[in-house]
């Protein structure tokens, strides 16, 4: 129940109802001072009138101290997102099918209709496709697997035999199949990286599209000798896990969260998490890697070693914790809201709905970034979608008296 309360009279006094793991500085600081633990005791700082419930902008609370999810300044946020932009978007040109999607995905999670961007969502994405496969990111560019995925999901959310008929299937597994690598990776684009978004962004366009596994003929693996696009990719993911426990975005690289996140997805679309997680991923390391990734009182996530709390970072750590703990459960007997968890959701929902709602709608990364007065940038949209997905799957709980 949301309900409407006023100030406290004592600024520095935490709204009732708030844990003071949440409302208090850490108890142990960390004696060497660095640019990094200037940082971090910054952002603390920032963070802790809004983890109190005592900032001036914030407004509705429930009776655990929880603000109130802004439903109608975001969606009205991500409508605009839909309309026209002024030209120093010309930048974002290569962007376009992440413009639809970050909007429709935001609008979809809060239960907006969706499908009456259907006609418009096709017009704009039908000159993308390129004859050869997969989208590019704007009109004659070359098509790329993350801007594909992008245009692929857009036209999912709008739905209907005419949007997903626009899709170039042959075409597009011949593509992919290009992209497959002798080593079980992915290119993101014909002479581009390899790294997991690849690896993510073509298993999930396989799975929505339902294309063939088999290698198309003149595919690089497929003369090394794979004959299906799933071949040798779980040794290649596993092969990204760090000595961390995390995941890299390629073999050798640092462990990072939204690597991490696209690793463990891709691993869920090949098979069962409780079974395919523990063939080819170090569990225990993996869950001590994203636990350090959670600190109080902030209770959002950061994405990597010695990096700040952020809302994208929550995003993505935040949405490796249910696939990981899906592998340790397996398929639960019921649907009830979990009592237990590896981590704090209820820090999480503190975090993105006390520290990121922009007081004219939209998510920010967190307090003290800039609130823009004219149109926000696309990566404030990319927060808000990525922020509410999170807010979607964990507000089960603590939300309600």
């Amino acid at each position: 129940m949301t309900t409407m309360t006023t100030m406290n009279t004592d600024s520095n006094q935490p709204r009732p109802g708030i844990p003071a793991l949440f409302t208090q500085p850490p108890p142990i600081r960390d004696p060497l001072i660095t640019e990094t633990v200037d940082l971090q005791n910054a952002t603390v700082e920032k963070c802790l009138p809004f983890l109190k419930g005592i900032h001036s902008s914030q407004k509705d609370f429930n009776d655990h101290g929880v603000p109130a999810l802004q439903r109608d300044l975001h969606t009205g946020f991500l409508y605009d997102a839909l309309e026209d932009y002024p030209e120093g978007f010309v930048a974002m040109d290569a962007s376009r099918p992440w413009i639809l999607y970050w909007a429709l995905a935001g609008l979809a999670m809060l239960k907006e209709e969706t499908t009456r961007f259907r006609e418009r969502v096709i017009a704009t994405l039908r000159p993308m496709q390129n004859p050869t496969g997969g989208f590019g990111g704007g009109h004659g560019q070359t098509s790329h697997i993350a801007g594909s995925y992008a245009a692929v999901l857009s036209l999912a959310m709008v739905g209907g035999e005419v949007a997903f008929g626009l899709v170039d299937r042959h075409a597009m597994w011949q593509w992919i199949g290009r992209l497959k690598q002798p080593d079980g990776g992915f290119r993101v684009c014909e002479g581009g990286e390899e790294d997991v978004r690849g690896a993510y962004c073509a298993m999930t366009l396989i799975s929505l599209l339902d294309l063939p596994l088999t290698l198309a003929p003149g595919s690089q693996a497929r003369e090394a000798g794979l004959e299906s696009l799933t071949s040798g990719l779980p040794e290649y993911l596993s092969r990204c896990q760090t000595f961390e426990g995390g995941i890299s975005g390629s073999p050798g690289s640092e462990a990072h969260g939204a690597y991490a996140f696209c690793a463990l997805a891709c691993l869920s679309i090949l098979g069962p998490p409780e079974e395919i997680f523990n063939r080819h991923m170090d569990i225990p390391m993996l869950v001590s890697w994203l636990s350090a990734r959670q600190s109080a009182p902030e209770g959002g996530l950061s994405g990597r070693t010695n990096k700040l709390v952020d809302g994208c970072y929550s995003h993505w750590v935040g949405g490796c914790w249910p696939l990981l703990e899906s592998s340790l459960e397996g398929k639960p007997d019921n649907t009830e809201p979990p009592t237990n968890s590896l981590f704090s959701r209820e820090g999480l929902i503190r975090y993105i709905l006390g520290c990121c709602q922009g007081n004219d709608g939209g998510l920010r990364d967190k307090p003290g970034k800039i609130e823009r007065d004219s149109k926000p940038s696309l990566p404030d949209r990319l927060e808000c979608h990525k922020q509410q997905l999170l807010i979607l799957i964990f507000l089960e709980i603590f939300t309600e008296p």
